[in-house]
């Protein structure tokens, strides 16, 4: 499980750097300055969630049924977090009103939310 954690921290991270090269200059001269920054935010999270992916993957801190259930917690909360503020900032590009999926937004912030907290309890029942 070590490698699949590692390798979609990897795929998040480069997906985040294509992002938002594509963000900030694909999308420049099509979109405010307010929906660039919320587009920005979306690769934010997903480039933080990505590292964070990355030490789950290498550490012996966290033991491996932790692991899985942070590694699930953050796919479906970066793919509902990020993924949704992506629909959002870019809305009036598309035919789709991403307004009206808005409400998952802050869902898959609760879920990167809870991926920290499954770390904390990790740490906390660690042996010294």
């Amino acid at each position: 499980m070590n490698k699949v954690i590692l390798i979609t921290g990897a795929i998040l991270g480069v997906l985040a750097i294509i992002l938002g090269a594509f963000g900030a200059h694909g999308l420049k001269a099509h979109l405010s300055v307010e929906s660039l920054q919320t587009f920005e935010t979306g690769v934010r999270y997903q480039m933080y969630h990505g590292l964070f992916l990355l030490f789950i993957g290498s550490t012996t801190l966290v033991s491996s049924g932790y692991k899985n259930i942070i590694f699930y917690l953050v796919i479906i909360g970066v793919v509902l977090f990020s993924g949704s503020i992506y629909g959002l900032a870019t809305n009036q590009l598309t035919n789709f009103n991403f307004k009206s999926i808005g409400f998952v937004t802050p869902i898959g912030g609760l879920f990167l939310i809870a991926s920290w907290v499954v770390l904390i309890v990790n740490f906390i029942k660690l042996k010294s």
